[in-house]
């Protein structure tokens, strides 16, 4: 008689699962963790170095160290217990997952055509071997490479990709920023509704069943009655809304920009709002993320005077092959990554310079004193004081740099990350995965933060025909 299947399953994690999130090993609940003599082989190797990859694998060590301190050769066999404990879905009694180690060596049963000199392919017929020892539990490999996971599967195994890192199941789930009021919006809520002007803005207090799916800061709006508002704040008394400021037209320009479509103006009513210290900017290539962040900056740090300077920043990973090592000062190296930086401020020149090539030339040189170019690897124990920071490409940044950007803010600092989700270049980041998306859904029920994605590009008609269509 076949007996049933254990319900504790046994992963065996691959070493870029640890290079990408050192945690993992505790992220398995009740679930037992294996780990290939391979692994630790690899771990070893690339514990050198300044990298985010390095570093979490001196993290990793400590972790297995303090986990393996004072434990004997038969602890270590039997396995170590992992940190947490969680009820078991039969009993509802606390267990705890444990952690072996392979101390013994394990036959090889990979087919020929996969020699065993090679890491990932050890890995396999580590895991191989494993299936055979334990026919009655489930031995599931984790990766986050997809070529191991292929092999894996054709030579029998069953592997999966490390899943906790993903803020979203779905990309479609991803919060937008705004919602389109439904038609019979205002037959169904304007009976207790409230509306007052204060200080020049129009304020509107709502209830109904509707409102617990909105979002501080969030938009709302309505074609049909040219309705756009900003969710200021939700309490037990309904939703607090404030018509938004329109920036379309010329008069209401921003450092010489105006708002050419509805995502961009709700875009500059969260740059401009001083009670929002933290904006995502998401959009294809195009759409004017980065311009409406400079234009906004350079409006609240020379006209207002809100902020001291402007720190602009990106992750310096290369679209194709690296052009090396660059000489000068750390302004001078992070320049060839500023290109849109120049870009956008060639443009923002040119629309609010006045007296000719001699005015441009002072301002230009007036903009170099206020913008400064700073390096992402130097962020670390830094903090930013009244600082309009601007983070660039951060779709190619892990949850984790993201958090430690983020936490250099100090007060009066306002931060804004802008990126495409789907134009990232860092390994084993998906659009689910990378950090950009992370703090876009972690942000949402924060009341001082507000996202936009951005949907229509207004850079060029070739430029929108080719992101249409290639």
């Amino acid at each position: 008689m076949k007996r049933p299947r254990e319900l504790r399953r046994l992963y065996v994690l691959d070493t870029n699962v640890l290079m990408h999130d050192p945690t993992a090993i505790f992220r398995f609940e009740e679930h037992d963790i294996f780990l290939p003599m391979a692994a630790l082989e690899e771990l070893d190797a690339g514990k050198k170095g300044l990298s985010e990859s390095a570093r979490n694998v001196r993290q990793v060590s400590r972790f297995l160290d303090e986990m393996m301190r004072n434990a004997s050769k038969s602890e270590i066999d039997a396995g170590l217990v992992i940190p947490g404990q969680h009820r078991s879905l039969r009993t509802a009694a606390l267990i705890t997952g444990r952690l072996f180690f392979q101390t013994d060596p394990l036959p090889s049963l990979l087919p020929d055509t996969l020699p065993g000199n090679k890491p990932d392919n050890n890995i396999l017929g580590t895991t191989l071997a494993l299936q055979q020892k334990y026919p009655n539990r489930r031995v599931t490999l984790v990766s986050k490479d997809i070529n191991l996971r292929i092999k894996a599967a054709v030579v029998g195994i069953h592997a999966e990709d490390y899943f906790n890192d993903r803020a979203l199941d779905d990309l479609d789930l991803l919060f937008t920023g705004m919602d389109a009021l439904p038609k019979d919006f205002w037959e169904h809520h304007s009976r207790n509704m409230e509306s007052w002007q204060q200080e020049g803005r129009t304020y509107y207090r709502i209830q109904g069943s509707q409102v617990k799916t909105w979002y501080p800061n969030g938009f709302l709006y309505s074609e049909a009655d040219n309705f756009e508002a900003m969710v200021r704040s939700i309490d037990a008394r309904g939703a607090l809304l404030e018509l938004t400021r329109d920036y379309r037209g010329i008069r209401h320009a921003v450092w010489g920009i105006h708002a050419r479509n509805r995502e961009q103006n709700f875009a500059l009513n969260l740059l401009l709002d001083p009670e929002v210290d933290f904006v995502t900017l998401l959009g294809a290539a195009g759409t004017g993320k980065t311009l409406l962040a400079l234009a906004a900056g350079l409006a609240q740090t020379l006209e207002q005077s809100r902020y001291r300077e402007i720190i602009m920043t990106r992750v310096t990973v290369p679209l194709g092959e690296d052009i090396g090592f660059l000489p000068g000062t750390e302004e001078e190296k992070m320049t060839p990554w500023m290109g849109a930086l120049m870009d956008n401020l060639e443009v923002l020149t040119q629309s609010s310079g006045e007296g000719g090539e001699w005015g441009r030339a002072a301002t230009n040189d007036l903009l170099r004193t206020r913008i400064k170019i700073r390096s992402m690897n130097f962020m670390r124990g830094r903090t930013f004081l009244n600082r309009y920071i601007i983070v660039d490409e951060a779709q190619n940044l892990t949850p984790k740099q993201i958090k430690a950007l983020i936490t250099r803010a100090g007060p009066g600092t306002k931060m804004i990350c802008i990126g495409n989700i789907s134009q990232i270049d860092t390994p084993y980041l998906t659009e689910t995965t990378s950090g950009l998306t992370f703090v876009v859904d972690r942000f949402k029920q924060w009341p001082h933060s507000g996202h936009i994605t951005l949907l229509r590009g207004e850079r060029s008609r070739l430029a929108d025909h080719a992101s249409a269509i290639l």
